[in-house]
C-alpha cells in the first residue's frame, strides 16, 4: 500500500502586526486515490464512502462537479457527482495544461472524524506516468466551508529539486486578521518519510504570517490508526476549536479585523461561496 499515516508538527507564527505564536501535534492521512476502495473494506475503523469513524466522501474535496454542471439552487444531484475524486483531479490539471493520465495522486487529509470535516488546507501531490512529480493543488477552507484550490504545476518546481514554489495573491477570506489581497507563498515538497510544507503571508515584500506543517511517515494499518485515536481524540473538532480560541487570543490583542463582506469583490475563484458574496437578484 502506497497510502500512510503522518504524525505532525504545525506551528503557527504571526510577525505584525502583534506577534502571536501556537504549536501543537496532530496526524494527517496520506490517501493514494486508487486505493481508498480497498482502505475502506480492509482497515478497521475506516469507511469509503459509507459511515464509519474514519470516512472519506469524494464530494468531500475538490467539488468541481458543481461548477461543471451547476443546477439553479447551487445543488449538484447525486447522478451528477459521476466522477471519482481523482477523475476530477485530473480533469483539474489538464485544465491548467498539465496531464496526469496514468499518474499517482496523493493527498494529504484528514476525512471526516465521527461524521465532521474539517481540512484549513488539504495538499493533492501528483506525480506523471513516469512518477514524476507533475503538480500540487492546495485546497483551502475557511470556517464558511468556502473551498478555493491553488495549482502549482511544472512551472513551479524549483531547478535544485527541493519541491514546489509559488507567491499568489490569496483573493480569499481565511481569516478576520489578514486582508483578502495578502499573498501566499507556497513552499511544498512532494511527501516521502517526511512531510514538510510551508504557507506564508506577505503584505508586499514583508512577511507577516508563516504556517509550517512537518511530520514523520508512519504505516496505515488498523493499530497504528487505534492508537492515534486514543492519542489525538476528535481531532477536527480539536482543530475548529483552537482556530477559534486563537482568533479569540488575537481579538483580546487587539489585532485589527476585517469584515468578510467588506471586499466581496476581492474574493475570487472559490467553490461553495457564501451568501455574503452572491449578489441579490434583482426583483422580478
Amino acid at each position: 500500500m502506497n497510502s500512510s499515516l503522518y504524525e505532525c508538527r504545525v506551528m503557527h507564527v504571526r510577525f505584525t502586526p502583534t506577534p502571536h505564536r501556537f504549536a501543537y501535534r496532530l496526524f494527517y492521512f496520506a490517501f493514494d486515490l486508487d486505493e481508498l476502495p480497498e482502505l475502506g473494506r480492509h482497515l478497521p475503523l475506516f469507511s469509503y464512502g459509507g459511515r464509519g469513524l474514519y470516512s472519506f466522501r469524494d464530494s468531500d474535496y475538490l467539488p468541481t462537479e458543481e461548477v461543471d454542471h451547476p443546477t439553479p439552487d447551487g445543488t449538484v444531484p447525486a447522478a451528477r457527482m459521476h466522477r471519482s475524486l481523482k477523475e476530477r483531479v485530473i480533469a483539474f490539471a489538464a485544465r491548467h495544461g498539465v496531464d496526469l493520465t496514468g499518474g499517482r495522486v496523493t493527498l494529504i487529509t484528514l476525512p471526516r472524524i465521527a461524521g465532521y470535516l474539517f481540512n484549513p488546507v488539504s495538499f493533492y501531490f501528483c506525480s506523471d506516468r513516469h512518477g514524476q512529480p507533475a503538480a500540487v493543488i492546495a485546497e483551502v477552507t475557511n470556517t464558511f466551508r468556502e473551498m478555493k484550490p491553488y495549482f502549482l504545476g511544472p512551472g513551479e518546481w524549483q531547478p535544485d529539486g527541493s519541491g514546489f514554489r509559488l507567491r499568489r495573491p490569496k483573493h480569499f477570506y481565511v481569516s478576520p486578521f489578514s486582508d483578502v489581497d495578502v499573498a501566499f507563498d507556497f513552499k511544498l515538497r512532494p511527501p516521502d518519510e517526511r512531510l514538510a510544507v510551508q504557507i506564508d503571508d506577505y503584505e508586499g515584500r514583508e512577511r507577516t504570517l508563516t504556517t509550517s506543517l512537518q511530520g514523520e511517515q508512519q504505516p496505515l494499518t488498523g493499530g497504528r490508526l487505534w492508537w492515534y485515536t486514543f492519542k489525538y481524540p476528535l481531532l477536527t473538532l480539536r482543530i475548529i476549536g483552537l482556530i477559534h480560541w486563537h482568533a479569540f487570543c488575537l481579538w483580546l490583542k487587539r489585532v485589527p479585523w476585517f469584515a468578510k463582506a467588506a471586499r466581496a469583490s476581492d474574493q475570487r475563484d472559490l467553490y461553495r461561496p457564501h451568501a455574503s458574496l452572491i449578489p441579490p437578484s434583482d426583483p422580478a
